[in-house]
């Protein structure tokens, strides 16, 4: 059975923006639109999206990361085929036309997007997590950021079908994969997902790879075994680059404090009325409100 997400108060909550606007996007109908006809569904989506976590998870500090570069070329280097298949349409063209209008958004109530040239959300989530400590809880709907779960403090808010949430901790992930819980990034490099251009280790499934695993404690003691060809460490090693997300980048923690209103209420008020966005953002703002007064309650 999923493990449901409990009540929180992480330090950090940060969210996976490519992620949860896709899936913002595919979950709001796009009828909904602008009163210039623009879709605007995946931006009501994903601020909803916020408006819910704000609430049920009541984090300190809050910010979005965005892909400034969705296929790195240090991974395309390494693996030609990372993400090849969707080099066609990487953005469909009725969310493309979102993105901007979301940061403005986000810009106008003082929740910081962060990214950084060359890289990910994943690398900069990463990259970011290991300068702050502290509990952190991430929100993606990508399972590569499994790979930065470590009890107790970074756990990863993985959304379900039907708006429910699975927390995912070592415990989930020993569970759900037969492997130690800060093995999947390991575990992931042997198996290989199709869904972003990673063959994997040929003739190795989910079994195997979690079997490897087992046996030998981690991607490391794998490449030491005496009876792996040749072809087959090459490719783990050239995996490791590329599943693994980037810790190093020299980002500038932000100043994340969840505000308690919109920082530009002016600016805020133009966009809503540009982008017919009045729902959405009054039940962000009205989120921003519950959380300033459950904290000043001491909640």
């Amino acid at each position: 059975m999923p493990k449901e997400v409990r009540p929180a108060d992480p330090n950090w909550l940060m969210v996976d923006g490519s992620s949860l606007i896709f899936r913002a996007f595919y979950g709001v109908p796009r009828t909904v639109m602008a009163p210039s006809g623009m879709p605007v569904n995946g931006i009501r989506g994903f601020l909803d999206y916020l408006s819910r976590f704000i609430v049920d998870r009541h984090p300190r500090n809050l910010l979005v990361a965005t892909d400034e570069d969705w296929r790195p070329q240090f991974r395309v280097d390494a693996i030609p085929s990372y993400k090849s298949h969707r080099t066609a349409e990487p953005i469909p063209p009725d969310l493309e036309v979102q993105m901007e209008p979301i940061m403005r958004v986000l810009d106008a109530f003082g929740i910081p997007a962060v990214g950084a040239a060359g890289y990910e959300a994943e690398d900069v989530i990463a990259s970011i997590a290991k300068k702050v400590g502290g509990s952190i809880e991430i929100l993606s709907g990508d399972r590569d950021l499994f790979c930065l779960v470590r009890d107790p403090d970074v756990k990863v808010l993985y959304p379900q079908t039907g708006g429910r949430l699975t927390i995912v901790d070592e415990a989930y992930i020993t569970e759900r994969y037969g492997i130690p819980g800060r093995a999947y990034g390991d575990y992931a490099i042997l198996r290989g997902d199709p869904s972003d251009g990673l063959p994997g280790l040929p003739g190795v499934g989910e079994k195997t790879a979690a079997a490897m695993i087992k046996r030998h404690g981690s991607i490391e003691g794998v490449l030491w075994d005496g009876n792996i060809s040749k072809a087959a460490a090459e490719y783990i090693r050239k995996a490791m680059e590329v599943v693994r997300p980037v810790e190093s980048i020299a980002l500038e923690v932000p100043d994340a404090a969840v505000p308690a209103a919109p920082r530009d209420p002016k600016r805020l008020a133009e966009l809503k009325q540009e982008f017919g966005l009045g729902g959405a953002v009054e039940r962000l703002e009205r989120a921003l409100a519950t959380r300033a007064r459950g904290t000043a309650a001491g909640g």
